[in-house]
């Protein structure tokens, strides 16, 4: 797969890809750099795949009559910068350098509040069913310029949701390569 994907350096988005803002971000805290990069799971309704839901959701859209399930997520305020679809589309949310409410209450080597200083890469999937094959090789591609342009990211600050927030979540699961990405990315 040839990566002609870029980093705007104006507005902090990776380019050539479709770009949906979400209201949910705000501005990061004056003096944080961005050093981590946090992997995250999803499917709406869960365990399916293919609908507008996620982007509905993430842009605060979503149809809560459409699934049962949406009722309970209705009042959440959740974003990410990116979300790779199954078939390695990718999206984006939030610019960069604007924090996205993607991991909540968490925590990495001591330092709290992780969303004000990482970047929130969402896979459409779930814990058990293992990833496609090109959304690990999109994220690799991501990752590898985003190592770029933020030069403090290094590998062990690549991380999943399960490590920040343990006990409270558990994406991407145990589906996640990450001997795999790791891979790719080094």
């Amino acid at each position: 797969m040839t990566n002609t994907l870029k980093i705007n350096p104006d507005t902090a988005l990776l380019e050539p890809i479709l770009y949906r803002p979400s209201p949910h971000n705000d501005e990061r805290p004056q003096g944080v750099s961005i050093d981590m990069i946090v992997v995250h799971g999803i499917s709406l309704p869960p365990g399916e795949f293919g609908s507008q839901a996620i982007e509905d959701f993430f842009c605060a859209c979503l149809d809560t009559s459409a699934h049962p399930y949406y009722a309970q997520i209705a009042a959440l305020r959740v974003s990410a910068h990116l979300l790779i679809r199954r078939t390695g589309e990718i999206i984006q949310f939030v610019p960069f350098a604007r924090r996205a409410w993607h991991a909540g209450e968490s925590s990495f080597q001591g330092k709290t509040r992780c969303n004000d200083f990482s970047v929130g890469i969402e896979l459409e999937g779930t814990d058990q069913i293992p990833y496609e094959r090109v959304q690990y090789d999109q994220l690799g591609n991501v990752i590898r310029l985003l190592k770029q342009f933020y030069p403090v990211i290094t590998d062990d600050r690549i991380v999943g949701h399960e490590d920040i927030a343990p006990g409270r979540k558990t994406d991407p699961g145990p589906a996640f390569d990450w001997d795999y990405l790791k891979g790719i990315i080094e």
